[in-house]
């Protein structure tokens, strides 16, 4: 059985492709964003965690990647933002040849960062 991974770095060294290289920048864009978050993996999705609180989370999927913000609100709260992307109560989903732009990642965390 392997293991699972511990880190955001072993996670990704398990994706290929182009939806490792969307990850590798969804990362970079969420590090820049909350540079003091503290790398994590919670409920076995690399994610990160501010003050306590998880507050972005990624994952590489059978068809691309996903997005989650580790809350039932966040996306509900950004309904009209998040037009023409597929998505469910506690992910959001792209396609990795077109990456979630800075500006909505940076929305999507501001906002989970608010709430509670």
């Amino acid at each position: 059985m392997a293991r699972k991974p511990t880190t955001i770095d072993e996670y990704l060294a398990t994706v290929k492709g182009e939806k490792r290289a969307a990850l590798d920048k969804l990362r970079k864009t969420i590090r820049a964003i909350v540079p003091t978050a503290d790398e994590c993996i919670s409920y076995g999705i690399p994610a990160f965690r501010l003050d306590g609180k998880i507050v972005a989370g990624f994952i590489a999927t059978a068809k691309g990647c996903s997005y989650f913000p580790f809350s039932g609100s966040t996306l509900h709260s950004l309904a009209d933002e998040l037009e023409g992307h597929d998505r469910t109560k506690g992910s959001l989903h792209f396609d990795p040849a077109e990456p979630l732009p800075v500006k909505l990642v940076r929305k999507l965390i501001k906002t989970r960062i608010a709430e509670d």
